[in-house]
């Protein structure tokens, strides 16, 4: 099977975040002998091979250039949005010249090697350049929804056309939360043509390791009796870490020794840093920045358990950092947001609470705090929900029979 794969986001060098998920879901295409094309934008941080190879599978990366000069490419790799709620300037303003080179790009590479599927990821952009291209050639389109475009579909009226000729064209919808769905229902995409998977994680990649833990916590400062918290994620509004930070204040936690590391940057940074000063918990706050992708292992495997405190600022999907931490054997507490719900298992590998509730939310971290073989248990109870449910090899080969169908559909058609 030849699979045409559109993203505006993927791994420029070694460590890089950027569309790592799109990577981890491509390579495991390809260990199973698919041949898969990504099309990306061209970005000046590109630094690495275009061509990855196992088995008889392969992975071709091309990029494509919109604008001149090079420095000037600036749609994608965390650069378009601002704090997940609009647009950049910058975006609107580039976005016919992405659009229409983007167009351009993959119309002619579908032309040329004539793949069986094309897959997108974002709905919008790479969702309605996968449409267009899906209409010409009469190629089944796969439409996935991470999470941002969701919000970029609604913004206004040219968009939400965009959207809807692009729900339209597609055959499969997948979406990583139910509340992803449902924002994305009113611009027509049909609730039949939908299916649930989330982004996974590789078990074999992240896996329970105490290597160089010890040496983290203590260049944190954190002491072998205290409880590590794990935050990971862009600093902004819809991940609701200021949720963990005012939990953090709490009297149920401010009486324990519980430490939040903080893994990631954003626009909310320096707010979020000046609400820890502010709540008079900066010393049980450690800010950590940007882990390259191939070192946050470590950190999942440091950490006594992960916080994902999500709000629906406006709706997300499931963060990769769930399942990743699950995989590390890590217990979770979360929101009924973003798709949570699909991961962690109330009561068995983690505790969902309300969403925007610190009193809640401090509530589950301290009966956690509280109850190291419980951490235990639950972090079990979470790795082997990867393994049996949330592996990238499950929901690849979910995915392939989903193609393998669409196919056949099309070649009926075809008579």
């Amino acid at each position: 099977m030849r699979i045409a794969v559109l993203t505006h986001n993927y791994p420029r060098f070694a460590g890089d975040f950027s569309g790592s998920f799109v990577q981890a879901l491509c390579q495991e295409w390809m260990a199973r002998g698919q041949q898969v094309d990504v099309l990306a934008p061209f970005d000046v941080g590109y630094n690495r091979p275009l061509v990855e190879t196992a088995s008889q599978g392969r992975i071709a990366l091309h990029l494509f250039r919109y604008i001149w000069p090079e420095r000037w490419h600036q749609v994608g790799y965390g650069r378009s949005m601002q704090s997940d709620l609009k647009l950049r300037l910058s975006g609107y303003l580039l976005s016919p010249f992405f659009f229409t080179g983007g167009i351009l790009a993959v119309l002619r590479h579908c032309r040329r090697t004539r793949p069986d599927v094309i897959h997108a990821h974002w709905s919008l952009p790479n969702g309605f350049i996968g449409a267009v291209v899906s209409r010409m050639l009469g190629i089944p389109l796969v439409v996935s929804i991470p999470g941002s475009d969701a919000q970029v579909a609604n913004s206004n009226g040219l968009f939400r056309r965009m959207a809807r000729f692009t729900f339209e064209q597609a055959s499969l919808i997948t979406a990583n939360s139910v509340s992803l769905r449902d924002a994305v229902l009113p611009l027509g995409a049909d609730p039949v043509k939908f299916e649930m998977i989330v982004y996974g994680v590789n078990p074999e990649r992240l896996r329970p390791d105490p290597t160089g833990t010890a040496e983290l916590r203590a260049g944190l400062g954190i002491g072998q009796e205290d409880v590590m918290l794990l935050a990971v994620g862009r600093m902004v509004a819809k991940k609701g870490f200021d949720v963990l930070l005012q939990a953090l204040a709490e009297n149920k936690l401010s009486e324990r020794p519980v430490v939040a590391v903080f893994v990631g940057e954003g626009d909310e940074w320096s707010r979020w840093k000046g609400l820890a000063t502010s709540l008079g918990i900066a010393d049980r706050v450690r800010w950590v920045g940007i882990v390259p992708y191939d070192q946050i292992g470590v950190y999942y495997n440091a950490c006594d358990l992960l916080v994902m405190p999500s709000v629906t600022a406006p709706a997300d999907g499931l963060n990769v950092c769930v399942p990743d931490a699950m995989s590390c054997g890590k217990p979770v507490v979360g929101t009924t947001a973003a798709g949570n719900e699909l991961a962690i298992v109330d009561g068995e590998t983690g505790f969902l609470v309300p969403e925007g509730d610190p009193s809640a939310l401090a509530g589950a971290i301290a009966t956690l705090a509280d109850e190291p073989t419980l951490r235990i248990q639950m972090g079990l109870l979470g790795r082997l929900r990867v393994e049996t449910e949330l592996g990238w090899p499950l929901l690849a080969e979910r995915y392939l029979e989903h193609f393998e169908r669409l196919i056949k559909q099309k070649e009926i058609e075809r008579g």
